[in-house]
């Protein structure tokens, strides 16, 4: 009697969906990651693929990743925040950057001469969007916000030793504000994502790029180059480029309270901090892959360094003028980035 009150107990519980049945069900998931890099690029085998198996295996397998490179669920890479906040996709990395001006105030990062510790500057970059502009990105869950190591010159046509050899260069940038600083330097700079820099290479549109030196086996940039010039560690990197990787809200506020304490595990500081980490690392493989080349790699002197610095110095000032102008404290968010990127040099 009591084996047949169970098996009807047990039908009855699954002909009506029953609530702690149906939760097991609901406790997996499978999130799909969608991202610009190439699968062959350091970005994409040391730091996002090692991210989500991380995931995975904390969550006992439970959260899986569809992983999908180089724009493989179709449209640009202008369009990945978007795709985020509407539920396209559940998460993205990608460059705030790539639309110019609509994250405004964590462009400080990638003012001229800002930095040249990813990982540090990754820890800045967190603390300042929790305290200075929580709201940035609202439209998602934001997991981590890093920067890359020192961003540099990558030519085709001629060694850049100085200032005045970029007088008139077509040079790609990644941002507004590297692209202003190429133009304040004489540089005539050409905004474009990452993925257009080897056509773009190749066809003479771009005489030159900068990009850190971990992505230049990405884009083939150490074969369709064949000068490089770069700053010395010891003091301020020519520029960075800020990173998001941001989940969709819906989809994270849905997931098991467990789940969520997962994905919540594997952001924030620490992670953002151990994404620019792993990223200017990425560095050195990239350098050696122009070495093994037999490229021309050049270093600016200390004064050289300073005629840039000086040559750039006004974009600071222009955007702490187009903060004031957006209804923030320009001079003050240009200050609190400053420190922060001095309290964890």
């Amino acid at each position: 009697m009591k084996r047949r009150q169970l098996i009807q107990g047990a039908a009855a519980a699954a002909a009506l969906g029953a609530p702690h049945l149906s939760g097991l069900a609901q406790q997996a998931v499978t999130l799909k990651f969608h991202t610009f890099m190439a699968p062959q690029s350091g970005v994409w085998l040391n730091m996002h693929k090692p991210w989500m198996e991380k995931v995975e295996k904390d969550s006992a397998g439970r959260i899986k990743f569809e992983a999908y490179p180089a724009m493989q669920l179709g449209g640009t890479p202008v369009q990945l925040y978007d795709q985020a906040r509407d539920g396209v996709v559940d998460v993205i990395w990608t460059l705030p950057g790539n639309t110019a001006g609509r994250f405004p105030r964590i462009e400080v990062f990638e003012l001229p001469f800002m930095m040249n510790n990813a990982e540090g500057t990754s820890k800045a970059y967190w603390e300042y969007f929790q305290t200075q502009c929580p709201d940035e990105f609202k439209e998602t869950q934001v997991l981590a916000l890093h920067v890359h190591g020192p961003g540099m010159f990558h030519s085709a046509t001629k060694q850049i030793k100085s200032v005045a050899d970029l007088k008139g260069m077509k040079v790609r940038g990644p941002t507004r504000q590297v692209t202003k600083m190429l133009g304040s330097v004489g540089a005539t700079p050409v905004g474009m994502p990452l993925p257009g820099i080897p056509d773009a290479l190749s066809k003479g549109t771009i005489e030159a790029c900068v990009i850190p030196w971990e992505v230049v086996p990405a884009v083939k940039v150490h074969e369709l180059t064949k000068f490089h010039s770069e700053f010395d560690s010891t003091g301020p990197a020519l520029y960075t480029t800020t990173f998001v990787m941001a989940m969709n809200k819906a989809k994270y506020d849905g997931l098991a309270p467990d789940l969520k304490k997962v994905i919540d595990a594997n952001s924030g500081a620490a992670t953002s901090a151990w994404l620019g980490k792993t990223q200017q690392a990425n560095d050195i493989p990239g350098r050696k892959a122009a070495v093994d080349r037999n490229n021309t790699i050049y270093q600016f002197t200390t004064a050289q360094r300073e005629e840039f610095v000086k040559l750039s110095a006004q974009i600071d000032d222009e955007w702490v003028a187009d903060m004031d102008k957006r209804g923030f404290k320009g001079a003050q968010l240009l200050s609190t980035a400053k420190s922060l990127t001095t309290k964890y040099k």
